[in-house]
């Protein structure tokens, strides 16, 4: 095992997000990875720990794949596509590090890595609300509240976490390629 703290967070995201945060035990992550309980203390104190880390991990993820993936030169809309399939990718490569962060448990107990993981998701919504604004700006789109459709934006990819899974019909990306075209054109027919 080349990383075991890493190891030890996979295996509990897949853990807490098909058992829930509170239903699983540090007994069944050790059985589950042929550990010892003694094991899994030399990485993490608790299971709160690993879940708090598992929030860490995926709000770092989250916000560093969307930065990476929008470019400043590209427009708004641009932008705003790749920032979308970005959220919609890391979803699906991360599936059970999301679940257990959205639907698992919602408490983090370490007030400083909880002021960590609120930087980090108002960074990443932050980004959204900046490449909102400059389409506002330059008229790509509307005069919209940047801030309430950020929030929209969020919301649809984020919560798919409840209804998607990976290896179905459609890509994460495809569900986010959708929701994009429904946020651009809304619900309105196409003229022509």
């Amino acid at each position: 095992m080349q990383d075991p703290r890493a190891e030890i967070l996979r295996k509990a995201a897949e853990l807490f997000a098909q058992k829930g945060y509170s239903e699983s035990s540090l007994n069944e992550l050790a059985r589950a990875m042929n550990y010892s309980k003694g094991a899994i203390y030399n990485y993490f104190s608790s299971k709160q720990e690993i879940y708090d880390a598992i929030i860490i991990f995926t709000l770092t993820g989250l916000y560093e794949t969307a930065a990476k993936a929008v470019k400043e030169a590209d427009p708004p809309v641009e932008r705003l596509r790749h920032y979308m399939m970005a959220h919609a990718r890391f979803l699906a490569d991360n599936y059970d590090c999301f679940v257990t962060m959205l639907v698992g448990f919602s408490g983090m107990a370490n007030a400083e890595l909880k002021d960590d993981a609120l930087r980090l998701r108002d960074a990443h919504e932050g980004l959204l609300r900046q490449i909102l604004a400059a389409g506002i700006a330059d008229g790509s789109f509307r005069g919209i509240d940047a801030a309430m459709t950020g929030r929209a934006v969020l919301s649809l990819l984020s919560w798919m976490v409840r209804w998607f899974k990976p290896g179905g019909k459609k890509s994460a990306e495809d569900v986010a390629q959708d929701y994009f075209d429904l946020v651009l054109r809304g619900m309105q027919p196409r003229e022509g």
